[in-house]
């Protein structure tokens, strides 16, 4: 079973280590036994930071306040990718039906997503396809503040298409918020 994370306490193979407080303060090369001792006198552990110098560098601390920290530090550094986010219209859609989806997909655009918009045809709809480029037009002009067109308006089959980006805010912008 291997481990994973720093090493600690009587976990640490290296006869001596270079010890540093928990203020940031150094102790010096010291056995692992003396610095095992001060890291008991303080009531925290003994954690391996630095395992391929020589000798090892070891600090005194609270090792799960460490691995907290660590763990925060790499879902900060993980970057989400944007995801692709569908919302269907139909060219018949009513006013409420609407601005329902029309939310949806600006709580998509805020979130950092990029949104497809799809307007499907059936049967005899086909025939107004101007209708539902209508719609992506309106769509586009209702969210022209929080999103910029991806890829315009375009009819593949019995769908007409409208891909969707958030927009990037300046730093100037962000001060004001």
């Amino acid at each position: 079973m291997k481990k994973t994370g720093p090493l600690k306490n009587e976990e640490i193979r290296s006869s001596t280590v270079r010890l540093i407080g928990p203020e940031g303060s150094q102790f010096g090369i010291v056995s692992k036994e003396e610095a095992l001792r001060k890291a008991k006198e303080y009531g925290l552990d003994l954690v391996l930071v630095s395992p391929n110098s020589r000798p090892p560098v070891c600090k005194i601390m609270d090792f799960g306040r460490y691995m907290y920290e660590q763990s925060k530090k790499q879902k900060k550094n993980k970057v989400s990718g944007s995801v692709l986010k569908q919302m269907k219209f139909r060219p018949k859609i009513d006013e409420h039906d609407y601005q329902t989806k029309l939310s949806h997909v600006k709580r998509f655009l805020q979130s950092g997503n990029k949104v497809r918009i799809t307007i499907m045809f059936r049967g005899r709809e086909m025939a107004f396809t101007d209708k539902g480029k209508e719609i992506l037009d309106r769509i586009a002009k209702d969210l022209q503040d929080i999103a910029e067109v991806d890829s315009p308006p375009v009819l593949e089959g019995r769908d007409m298409r409208m891909g969707l980006r958030p927009k990037k805010v300046s730093a100037k912008e962000e001060d004001k918020k």
